[in-house]
């Protein structure tokens, strides 16, 4: 294809948006031997029509529309845009008048609001005014009135009167407006009902009334924004236009034909809108898939920036300001020495001049004008240049004839028409359907295009098999499709099982690791009543961090599933067991252990000799506490019953009283409460007995923990 105006990418773009055109406002010089200034050139410019020659889909949702034609002299074009299509157009228009002509000012309406744009004029439209209103409001604008009688009278505009003269036989008044001038000989009256014609003669007033007035008009359509590209130049020139602005975005759908054996034919097409407000005649048409970064600013709505109000100071009320003090950053700047430049190394001065080379080239090319003739259609009917990655695919379809399609209108546009490999297959996947795989096909693109993503409609044995999506196919890669559900074969996936065992452990700091090992075990059972063989594709779950054992390697990987191969003889059933381990440590302090636990690990014979053995020591320590805890649970318990017979002998004593009729039995309490308290006594003091080897053999403990490194 050749190289368009387009195809300089974003930075030619830019370079050529800044120099074709002109900043508004600014006084461009005039062609040689014309003397005539811009404005006035602009003036006296004709309409040519510039019509859409190139257009560039996105699957982004943006469009590139590039105009051709020809325009002799001073000459203007106007493009009709949609509202919310204007900020994409002043984000990228670029213009060229070639053969020396020059790109002047492009004008397009304001998105004012409509009532502060008429205060803008001299003259208040914004309401439905009749010729006295509007004559008032042109109080001392020199104006001739053309009479029905054919007189004219030119004065200046004093006002406008109402005055009361009779009308029919009754006597009756009837009010008339009535037109006051300022004229050579004096001042006069001219009843408005007698003027045929008013003739403003102040031009400048006559344009201002044009204007408000053309802003109404456009204000009626609110959806549609001309805009007007002025051009400056001698002679027949050639002009190109071209912008960016959103569009519908295209879409594919194929049609794929299984045949008999691996060979198929896929039929792509393109559905693409022509939702602009201009007529596609004739144009060249590509169709890109990608995924170009593109955003909407807010261009065309004015901006103002709120200004404080100040109010006039008197001298009277000056005060004095008291300057706070700033950082002392500003020290030394004036006499520091400027750093020395850096010398460019040699290999990126000769980049830099591969890179203006490039950019120089690419940008004389692109501004030759591009020839009406295209490259001839081949056989397919799609010319297609593609260069994809996983991050962003990049990849054109270019329909090699030319292009009509009317503004509001959709067409479906042949792109692929190619034989492509197909290998028929059965597809399972439990969480889609559990007893049934999927009628599916392993594409390979062998068309050398690109496919895009879209759906399939399948035709199979010559009738409709079913419905399938696929996602973008470069060429030489292959993709599954399903597109109905495999009756005559019957899947089973229930039987499953996971095991643990350990493998090894180390204590480090005290704290014992183990190394766990998981096995999962996941059987597909097959069972194919066909008359056939089935080759089935098995989905199965990837999990991170397992790790596949059996089968070895899978068909293919995707960031979700295994899928595995397995033949289904005619008649008969298979299987495949699929294998997964996975190995994980799990650290656990031994100190808080109950004492099982650490019995059972010094037991296990997975675990090094050496670890088992700190196991064993630690086990006796920790059984030392244990049993000096027991025998202090069991010293407490005697002291509270102690406490508690001790309690009961006193309340005894205490009933009986010093003068109580049985002094021997009373006796007799008072010698078993001293027995008591002597054992209470006791009992404390070997509490505390305990508490203190319980302490010292729990740190003992603590001791060899900390200190203990075994693998």
């Amino acid at each position: 294809m050749a190289l368009s105006l387009f195809s300089i990418g974003c930075l030619g773009a830019l370079m050529l948006a800044v120099s074709a055109v002109p900043v508004l406002g600014q006084t461009d010089e005039v062609p040689a031997g014309d003397p005539a200034r811009p404005a006035e050139a602009l003036a006296a410019a004709d309409q040519t029509e510039v019509p859409v020659k190139l257009v560039v889909l996105y699957s982004s949702g943006v469009g590139y529309f590039e105009h051709h034609g020809t325009v002799e002299g001073n000459a203007s074009t106007e493009i009709r845009f949609k509202t919310e299509q204007i900020n994409d157009l002043l984000k990228s228009l670029v213009l060229q008048d070639l053969d020396n002509g020059q790109v002047t000012a492009i004008t397009y309406p304001s998105l004012d609001p409509l009532g502060k744009l008429l205060k803008s004029f001299q003259v208040d439209v914004s309401n439905n005014l009749s010729r006295s209103e509007l004559l008032k409001q042109l109080r001392g604008a020199k104006v001739r009135c053309e009479l029905i009688d054919g007189r004219e009278v030119v004065g200046t505009v004093v006002g406008v009167e109402v005055e009361k003269i009779p009308s029919g036989e009754k006597g009756d008044l009837q009010e008339i407006d009535v037109l006051n001038l300022l004229t050579d000989s004096g001042m006069t009256a001219v009843r408005l009902p007698s003027v045929r014609f008013v003739t403003f003669e102040d031009k400048r007033l006559q344009q201002e009334l044009n204007k408000a007035l053309g802003a109404l008009a456009q204000a009626r359509d609110k959806d549609k924004k001309p805009v007007t590209i002025n051009f400056v130049g001698d002679g027949q020139r050639r002009v190109k236009i071209g912008y960016v602005i959103e569009t519908p975005v295209w879409k594919t759908s194929y049609r794929l034909l299984l045949g008999e054996k691996d060979s198929s034919f896929i039929q792509g097409w393109a559905i693409i809108e022509n939702q602009t407000d201009t007529d596609w005649n004739d144009v060249q048409l590509s169709l890109v898939s990608g995924r170009p970064i593109s955003f909407v600013q807010d261009l065309y709505q004015p901006l103002y920036v709120p200004r404080p109000e100040v109010q006039p100071e008197l001298y009277a009320s000056l005060r004095p300001r008291q300057y706070e003090a700033g950082m002392s950053s500003w020290a030394g700047i004036a006499d520091a020495p400027m750093a020395p430049a850096t010398p460019a190394a040699p290999q990126n001065e000769a980049r830099a001049a591969r890179s203006r080379t490039v950019r120089n080239d690419l940008a004389g090319k692109a501004l030759a004008f591009e020839s009406a003739e295209r490259e001839a259609l081949d056989a397919s009917g799609v010319v297609s240049a593609a260069s994809a990655t996983n991050l962003g695919e990049l990849f054109q379809y270019t329909v090699g004839v030319p292009v009509t399609l009317s503004r509001q209108k959709s067409a479906m546009l042949p792109i692929i028409a190619d034989e492509i490999e197909a290998r028929r297959v059965s597809i399972y996947n439990a969480a889609t359907l559990a007893r049934h795989p999927l009628n599916g096909a392993i594409l390979k693109n062998t068309t050398g295009k690109h496919l895009l993503n879209g759906p399939i409609t399948v035709i199979e044995n010559g009738a409709y098999g079913g419905d399938a999506r696929i996602s973008d196919l470069p060429p030489g890669q292959n993709r599954l499709i399903s597109y109905g559900i495999d009756l005559k074969v019957l899947m089973d996936s229930t039987s499953h099982k996971q095991e643990e065992s350990i493998l090894t452990g180390k204590i480090v700091k005290g704290t014992l690791h183990i190394a766990r090992k998981y096995v999962f075990s996941q059987e597909y059972k097959a069972e194919n009543k066909g008359d056939a063989d089935k080759t089935l594709i098995i989905e199965h779950p990837f999990r991170k961090n397992w790790k596949l054992v059996a089968p070895e390697r899978a068909m293919e990987t995707t960031d979700e599933l295994y899928r595995f191969e397995l033949v289904a003889p005619a008649g008969k059933q298979a299987s495949l067991v699929v294998q997964e381990e996975r190995t994980a440590w799990e650290a656990m302090a031994i100190l808080p252990l109950d004492l099982e636990q650490v019995n059972w690990y010094s037991r296990s014979g997975q675990i090094p000799q050496k670890v088992r053995d700190a196991l064993v020591r630690a086990a006796q320590l920790k059984q030392a506490v244990v049993e000096a805890q027991r025998r202090m649970e069991q010293t407490r318990r005697r002291l509270s019953d102690a406490q508690t017979n001790l309690a009961n002998v006193r309340e005894n004593i205490k009933a009986l009283g010093a003068q109580a009729i049985n002094m021997e039995f009373y006796q007799h309490q008072v010698k078993r409460m001293q027995t008591i308290d002597e054992q209470v006594t006791t009992l404390m003091q070997e509490i505390d007995n305990l508490q203190q080897e319980i302490n010292t053999r729990q740190k003992v403990l603590e001791d060899y923990l900390n200190n203990l490194d075994v693998e």
